[in-house]
């Protein structure tokens, strides 16, 4: 219900917004505007993704887990409830055998 209640009103204001968007993107100011918001985002998710990776990243097994979740996604397109499946039980297991 949080996830929802997070993305919900996102993907409801894109849909509300499409249809009003061809005629400001025809103006030079607006358009500029819109192209600066849209860098903005980008950039603050690459800051966000920085962050969490810092976090998240804290030892051997975590990055093997994100290295062999990468190679897995990009390379293979895996489905991504797989790996967050695999993920679990890669440490349940770690946490298991006492190596976290």
């Amino acid at each position: 219900m949080a996830t929802v209640g997070i993305f919900l009103p996102a993907f409801g204001f894109v849909a509300l917004s499409r249809p009003l968007l061809p005629r400001p993107r025809r103006s030079p100011v607006l358009s500029a505007l819109l192209d600066g918001v849209n860098v903005a985002s980008l950039a603050l998710m690459a800051v966000v993704t920085w962050q969490l990776a810092r976090t998240a990243l804290v030892d051997g097994l975590t990055i093997a887990l994100a290295l062999t979740s990468e190679v897995l996604l990009f390379r293979f397109r895996t489905n991504s409830a797989w790996l967050v499946l695999g993920g679990a039980v890669v440490g349940l297991a770690a946490r298991a055998l006492g190596l976290t």
